[in-house]
């Protein structure tokens, strides 16, 4: 039986059925990984004799008559700076390339309690530092709706493994945008949840205050019931936050009637792609038609966004990455001596990005320049964040475009770093704020994926998955899929 593309509710809908059994299921989804992934180049690491002896489990527990959890035998793909026991997790770089993880992340092990398969680990930009998958060490991932495009990064592997039908779902990890503008480039749907919603330990850090585990999927449904699974405090990470976080995907009102929606006018400006614009605003004439209230926003900080998330990103980057001296961590060589050892094994292990948000974070926190740069930023952080506050006091949720364009050229932008951090643009403001958002796709421009992005006050995932879901109900973008 053919399996590619079809989402969680119908595969489990087979597996009751016994029309199909788990491990057809994940050899379906290896067979398809070996036909086709030399063409995207999703996977760093296939679990493949792993993955079916746990799908056989599976299979040897429903024949028994026992009760399943509630992923059992569903193929996941897993960003690889998320910890997998007994695994590489080389967050994309030579630095970590021998590496195997210790332990399992708190979100690896929710997985694992639900019954999920972890089928493999995905590319990334080398510590998650990229807008398009180019920047990771070991490989480029390419768009699976043209290859000649990027996916979008920095979890392009992981939103790549979904768009191309290897697997229903994935994890990934939002620092700036990083699953949410490649769910938009390869047209799948993709959460930020709050900050504090998902527990960060087992996580190669980037940036520690923004940072947050992210799911992916083909429809909103499926995030959300991923997102159930892996939500929740953990005693390992002090940031989470103690909030139910379990939603009943059917008790979620399939209708946006007198749901309040906000646009931002800083957001439809000069540099925006005209189609993506055109398909945006559209998608937010048809939530108006069926119900919903729409009214013009301000957030007048946002044209700040940018400059201090790469302010603030930065210098969290060059914290986190000091223990990557091939000493601690890393990349060893012999050198000379102590400061030979780390300049060498940092030359060598760290890639041209990750150096390059090295040098900006150390020369901000630097003395003379800390007050200048570093506390400049984090005032206009609190002013971006009050921005939002202000803003849901009048409306449910703000929808804006995800990326300001669809899908470029490999290649393209990769030479001008600045250009390429404009590819932020729409979405870092909400990890600045530390607010959920989510993107869905929202139409087509030359047969790219377009992703509306809509944001939500904290804590206030079900109303991205209500109007999510409604929009979901009445179009069928996300049905929508490449021939490979």
């Amino acid at each position: 039986m053919n399996t590619e593309f079809l989402t969680i509710g119908e595969i489990k809908k087979l597996l009751a059925e016994g029309k199909i059994t788990c491990e057809e299921l994940v050899s379906n989804a290896l067979n398809r990984i070996k036909k086709h992934d030399h063409e995207i180049g999703a996977f760093l690491h296939v679990a493949d004799d792993e993955a079916l002896a746990e799908a056989r489990r599976v299979d040897a527990a429903r024949a028994a008559g026992e009760e399943l959890p509630v992923l059992a035998g569903i193929p996941i793909a897993i960003k690889n700076n998320i910890l997998v026991q007994g695994r590489k997790a080389t967050a994309g770089s030579k630095m970590l390339e021998n590496y195997e993880a210790a332990y399992d992340a708190s979100v690896i092990r929710r997985l694992r309690a639900a019954g999920a398969i972890l089928i493999g680990e995905t590319n990334m930009d080398e510590f998650a530092h990229g807008s398009s998958t180019e920047n990771s060490a070991f490989f480029t991932t390419k768009n699976p709706w043209n290859t000649s495009k990027v996916p979008g990064g920095s979890s392009g592997g992981s939103v790549a493994a979904i768009a191309a039908g290897f697997v229903p779902a994935a994890l990934g990890s939002d620092t700036g945008g990083s699953v949410r503008q490649p769910a938009a480039l390869c047209g799948v749907t993709g959460l930020k949840p709050t900050y504090g919603r998902v527990s960060r330990y087992g996580v190669i850090a980037m940036a520690s205050s923004l940072d947050q585990i992210s799911p992916c999927a083909r429809t909103v449904e499926e995030v959300a019931e991923l997102f159930s699974v892996i939500a929740g405090s953990d005693d390992k990470d002090a940031t989470t936050v103690d909030k139910p976080h379990y939603f009943s995907f059917e008790n979620i009102p399939n209708d946006v009637k007198g749901l309040k929606i906000g646009i931002p006018k800083e957001y439809f400006i000069e540099g925006m792609d005209e189609n993506v614009k055109k398909a945006v605003l559209e998608a937010v004439e048809l939530l108006k038609t069926n119900g919903a209230e729409v009214e013009e926003i301000s957030l007048p900080h946002a044209e700040y966004g940018i400059a201090a998330y790469y302010i603030i990103m930065p210098c969290e980057v060059s914290s986190n990455l000091a223990r990557m001296d091939g000493i601690r961590y890393g990349h060893a060589v012999d050198g000379k001596n102590l400061l030979d050892t780390y300049l060498k094994a940092r030359g060598e292990g760290l890639g041209p990005e990750a150096k390059r948000r090295i040098m900006l974070g150390s020369f901000t926190l630097s003395t003379g320049y800390s007050d200048a740069y570093y506390k400049k930023a984090l005032r206009v952080r609190e002013l971006i964040r009050r921005d939002f506050e202000e803003a849901f006091k009048k409306v449910d949720i703000i929808v804006t475009p995800t990326s300001p364009s669809v899908a470029w050229d490999i290649g393209a932008k990769f030479n001008d770093p600045l250009t390429m951090y404009l590819s932020d643009i729409y979405t870092v403001t909400a990890n600045l704020a530390g607010i959920p958002a989510m993107s869905i796709p929202c139409g087509f421009d030359q047969d790219l994926p377009i992703g509306l992005q809509m944001l939500a006050k904290p804590f206030d995932e079900e109303s991205l998955f209500r109007a999510g879901k409604f929009y979901q109900t009445i179009t069928d973008h996300h049905f929508k899929h490449p021939k490979l």
